[in-house]
């Protein structure tokens, strides 16, 4: 399964990014081999519009979860309507992050858990 994590950097080394929409980088992680490609994320100087942009990025990529540790509603709607699994409250390095929800350990969530424009003057 094609997993997507926010991220701060390039690498499984890194940690998870809090920040959905205006993450630096997601990486896209084969959760069986745990192949890997890191993508900056285009939207993270967005004036408006970034947790749906990159929601949007990542459907186009296939990617059928995403664990950030912040989602926004608009992106949390997003992801829905292409029928992404949401997994957020995610910290850590992204490696060890993807070996708990290999094991079953991360909590799929229903909502979004911060409001519009979460972050947005983090850059």
């Amino acid at each position: 399964m094609l997993i997507a994590v926010s991220a701060t950097g390039t690498t499984l080394e890194d940690h998870v990014d809090q920040r959905f929409g205006r993450c630096k980088y997601f990486i896209i992680v084969d959760s069986d081999t745990l192949t890997f490609e890191a993508i900056s994320n285009q939207g993270v100087f967005a004036s408006s519009g970034a947790g749906i942009k990159a929601a949007q990025t990542l459907a186009e990529k296939g990617v059928k979860a995403v664990i950030s540790g912040n989602v926004g509603p608009n992106a949390f709607d997003t992801l829905k309507a292409a029928d992404i699994e949401i997994f957020i409250g995610a910290t850590g390095e992204i490696k060890n992050i993807i070996h708990k929800f290999n094991r079953g350990e991360l909590k799929k969530t229903e909502s979004s858990n911060v409001k519009k424009h979460f972050g947005s003057n983090q850059f």
